[in-house]
């Protein structure tokens, strides 16, 4: 367990070559075959691992919620992650997975801790775009590369899991509240992408709300390719990127390419100069938000305040006419 944990925390300078680090773990079998299937999350997302501890119950607690423990001076949430993805484990809730995002601490407890794998995210396929969509799925990391036979790990979306255990209602409440329309130059967009379902519908209703015309795509890839296709189409009406996108709304965890890696691309090409970029990620710590910084992007917001991110949208655009 302490070799886990040493990984974790050295582990923290991937950002710069579309690479990351997966934990992979299991939670038991499956109702379909009967089988345990390997699960991941984001490395970054981890703050801690523990070999599971006495865990106080909650009354009416929700159904997926085991109770809370206190660790290193906080109480923290502990939820069944098995139960949620539907496995039953074979050996019990052995380990516990301190989790850190989206401003918000928990637990997940799980059957057992594998491995810590390097991934280019090249590696990784978006579920939807595979064909493997599931509310909880965001992609499938193709672990032994791109060859027949390799493993395959599910890499959970913890928002639409939080959002299922313990839905955000404030989140709702928030984008009720009146906000003043962005300040967009007329004929352009807003490029938003995220591998989240869950996420891209809140960024859906929050830049609908704004009154702001937006495209919405999965992955880093997919941005990108638009930008160019963008781009050549500005060119050959004699204008610029700035005529047709007004700013890229990205997330950073997501398949084929990562948003540091977009957001880089951007600042190092010419016919960007100029674009600014926003990073909307659950990666929340204050090291991810260094990296932010490093890589160049205009403002940063931590997921999901709606408020939060009209706020920064907002703070980044003032200066543009219509």
């Amino acid at each position: 367990m302490k070799s886990v944990q040493h990984e974790i925390d050295e582990r923290t300078n991937l950002t710069s070559s579309n690479k990351f680090e997966l934990l992979l773990f299991r939670l038991g079998t499956d109702t379909a075959l009967g089988q345990s299937e390997l699960f991941g999350i984001n490395v970054f997302k981890i703050r801690e691992i523990v070999a599971m501890p006495s865990i106080t119950p909650i009354a009416g607690g929700s159904a997926h919620s085991l109770g809370v423990v206190n660790l290193r001076g906080q109480v923290i949430p502990v939820l069944d992650l098995p139960a949620i993805v539907g496995c039953k484990p074979t050996t019990g809730l052995n380990i516990m997975l301190v989790t850190e995002f989206a401003r918000t601490t928990q637990a997940f407890a799980v059957e057992s801790v594998e491995d810590i794998v390097r991934l280019d995210w090249n590696q990784v396929l978006s579920a939807e775009s595979s064909g493997a969509a599931g509310k909880l799925v965001t992609s499938i990391a193709r672990l032994d590369g791109n060859t027949d036979g390799t493993r395959l790990a599910q890499v959970l979306d913890v928002e639409a899991i939080l959002q299922m255990v313990t839905p955000q209602e404030q989140s709702a409440n928030e984008s009720q509240k009146p906000r003043s329309q962005l300040n967009i130059k007329n004929g352009t967009i807003i490029l938003a992408a995220d591998d989240s379902f869950v996420a891209r519908t809140l960024i859906e209703q929050e830049l609908q709300h704004l009154h702001a015309p937006y495209e919405m795509v999965k992955t880093g890839k997919e941005a990108w390719d638009r930008l160019q296709v963008l781009a050549d189409q500005a060119h050959a009406e004699g204008k610029t990127i700035m005529d047709k996108v007004c700013l890229v709304l990205t997330d950073l965890e997501m398949p084929e390419m990562d948003g540091f890696t977009l957001t880089r691309n951007i600042k190092g090409d010419a016919r960007f100069k100029g674009l600014p970029v926003v990073i909307h990620s659950s990666l929340s710590g204050s090291a991810n938000e260094d990296h932010v910084r490093g890589v160049g992007a205009d403002g940063y917001v931590a997921k999901f305040s709606a408020e939060d991110l009209a706020a920064t949208l907002h703070g980044v655009l003032p200066a543009r006419g219509k």
